[in-house]
């Protein structure tokens, strides 16, 4: 090998080639997230449009072929000469990177594709791209195949029409996965389209015959109604602030409901957040101070009542905050967290004013809600001995772990891993398998609380919650420390079937309700259990789909093979389930992001709540995909 290093060495990535080498950078990943956000892309660009009052209908199909089509009535990409590059702006802005209107404070004063990479991203990671613009009464096309133009822009048509159709096909080298998931992309499309009242945004997948079509001209007051649909709440209409302050519009509605969750959407122009930031610190830190101020001015609060903490004056309710910045600061291309201060004090700004002249007008509906954050006070004090039994070991001496945990040795928190295990059969064979230095077993009996309703201090007397919470070592809710988790990977072991994934969803909800900085680190996972087993000249072959074991068997068509299907965990010998799923060299670990487990809430949302019309249809979607079904 050459020891030699000089400029030769040096790869320069031209155009969008750094996008396909490294497109998790752009993406976030290069799974079932990831191929959904080029999607999101494309249609945040025409969002982009409705947000400037230039458009008011986008289309999106999902085409026979597995490709997608997103078309809108807003003004066209620009086709004419760009002064820099001599070329059409449409193929500047398709093929190359941090090139678009988002940075022209001309094109859009609002916009949420900041970063100026989505469309030329999309392009980049798409086997193939065609972009039709409809302008100045002619048709515009170009076509592209992985990022780069394979046709000049030419026109191939009139039209009395305007706008822009994108069509793309993701790339199968790039994405391991290319099938679309129906329900993920129609639940962001409702949204936008609750964000965005009055526009009107339709949804077709002709592989399935589906299509839905949202116009809500009620914006995110009718949101929150359908939110509040399957829930009991405590004032008849939710409450719509609305105000700017320093070049941030803030848009807030909220509606108190029996529920004992909270409920807090947020968006930064259009945008979800699912992590936060900013506005959405500015928003608990306003809501508690006002509703403290305001119980008192109304003597709602008297002199001996403590102050209401922020968890009192958030249980039960819903809420979509919803603000509009000009040059927001995100984490990430995938926007997941707001930075900006100057959110943080519109939002503190606006919210204090408006909600103070709300309720000097409302006094009833702020008697209504301050009497149940009274209760939820109370029921907190009277949880309090509960949660200080749950916090973990070095916090209190004389709190024990749960007698079912089998611990690790190690104390080593990068090595050490827990699983949470279905089943006391699976969890005794999980305890004989397992490698006692790095790997802790705990085992739960049955089916967990359903934490979504049920009160926090029932939730802390539930003996399989509280041997969770004490064996990871963290607290819960408003107690919750990361720094004392006891292990690096928090792994749920159930059998694959139903019920197991029923426990898998119960356990997700838990974490996603009341230890989301578990997900948001990246520390928990789900284990693959295998379906079935092969033996074939003394070796052992495991499949943990159908797909793998067919694929198999195809290889062998003149050989008569047996195999063995297990029903669960507790079927395995621990030399099988060592081999097949807990072996840190074999097995297939799943990594939960905060889109599983929002994905995890809103499905079980739909099925375990009282929308029986959402439950019907998710089923009829999901009927024929059921391979594991034990009947």
């Amino acid at each position: 090998m050459s020891e030699l290093y000089n400029a030769q060495n040096i790869k320069i990535l031209k155009g969008l080639d750094p996008v396909r080498k490294r497109p998790g950078m752009y993406i976030g990943s290069t799974g079932k997230s990831g191929l959904h956000h080029l999607v999101y892309e494309i249609v945040d660009n025409s969002i982009d449009e409705a947000m400037g009052g230039f458009c008011d209908r986008i289309d999106i199909t999902i085409l026979e072929d597995g490709s997608v089509m997103v078309s809108d009535n807003g003004r066209g990409i620009p086709v004419d000469t760009h002064p820099d590059t001599g070329t059409s702006a449409l193929e500047v802005v398709m093929t190359t990177l941090h090139a678009g209107g988002k940075f022209s404070k001309d094109s859009y004063k609002i916009s949420g594709g900041l970063h100026g990479v989505g469309a030329s991203v999309v392009n980049a990671l798409s086997e193939w791209m065609e972009v039709r613009v409809m302008t100045d009464g002619k048709i515009y096309r170009q076509k592209y195949e992985r990022g780069k133009a394979v046709t000049p822009v030419e026109i191939v048509g009139e039209t009395d029409l305007h706008g822009t159709v994108t069509t793309f096909k993701p790339d199968p080298l790039i994405f391991a996965v290319t099938d679309f998931d129906f329900d993920i992309l129609e639940s962001r499309f409702k949204e936008l389209a609750y964000l965005n009242g009055g526009l009107r945004l339709n949804f077709e997948d002709r592989r399935i015959d589906e299509s839905r079509s949202y116009h809500f001209e009620g914006g995110i007051v009718e949101f929150i109604r359908a939110l509040n649909k399957s829930k009991k709440p405590i004032h008849k209409d939710p409450i719509y602030l609305e105000g700017s302050f320093n070049d941030v519009k803030i848009q807030l509605a909220m509606q108190y409901t029996t529920a004992y969750e909270e409920e807090t959407l947020t968006f930064v122009n259009n945008i979800k957040t699912v992590e936060g930031g900013t506005h959405l610190t500015g928003f608990k830190t306003v809501l508690t101070k006002t509703m403290n101020d305001l119980g008192r001015k109304h003597n709602i609060l008297k002199e001996k009542d403590q102050n209401l903490q922020g968890e009192d004056v958030r249980e039960g309710l819903t809420a979509i905050l919803s603000v509009f910045v000009k040059e927001p600061q995100f984490e990430g291309q995938t926007k997941a967290k707001l930075g900006n201060e100057e959110a943080y004090e519109a939002v503190i700004k606006v919210v204090k004013e408006k909600m103070e002249e709300f309720f000097d007008y409302n006094q009833k509906d702020l008697k209504l809600i301050l009497t149940k954050a009274l209760e939820a006070a109370r029921a907190r004090l009277a949880a309090k001995k509960a949660r200080e039994m749950v916090r973990r070991k070095n916090v209190l001496e004389n709190t024990t772990l749960p007698g079912k945990l089998a611990d690790c040795i190690s104390e080593n928190i990068e090595e050490t891993e827990i699983f949470i295990v279905e089943g006391d059969s699976a969890g005794g064979s999980a305890k004989m398998a397992r490698s006692r230095d790095t790997q802790a077993i705990l085992p739960l009996r049955g089916k967990i609380l359903n934490v979504e309703k049920a009160s926090f201090d029932k939730m802390l007397k539930s003996e399989t919650i509280s041997n969770i919470v004490v064996a990871l070592g963290t607290g819960i809710g408003e107690d919750f420390e990361i720094t004392g988790l006891r292990y690096g990977k928090i792994i749920i072991m159930t059998d694959a079937d139903v019920d197991g994934a029923h426990i898998t969803t119960l356990l997700l909800t838990l974490f996603y309700r009341y230890m989301k900085p578990l997900i948001i680190a990246g520390k928990v996972f789900v284990a693959q259990a295998p379906l079935y087993k092969i033996e074939m000249n003394r070796q052992k072959h495991y499949f943990y789909s159908d797909e793998e074991l067919n694929a198999f068997v195809e290889k062998y068509p003149d050989k008569k093979l047996n195999y063995s299907r297990f029903k669960g965990l507790g079927e395995m010998n621990p030399e099988q389930l060592w081999e097949t799923t807990m072996n840190p060299t074999d097995r297939k670990l799943v990594q939960i992001t905060m889109e599983d487990a929002e994905e995890a809430d809103r499905v079980f949302t739909i099925l375990m709540g009282s929308e029986v019309e959402e439950r019907r249809s998710f089923i009829e979607r999901h009927a024929l995909s059921i391979s594991n079904l034990d009947v």
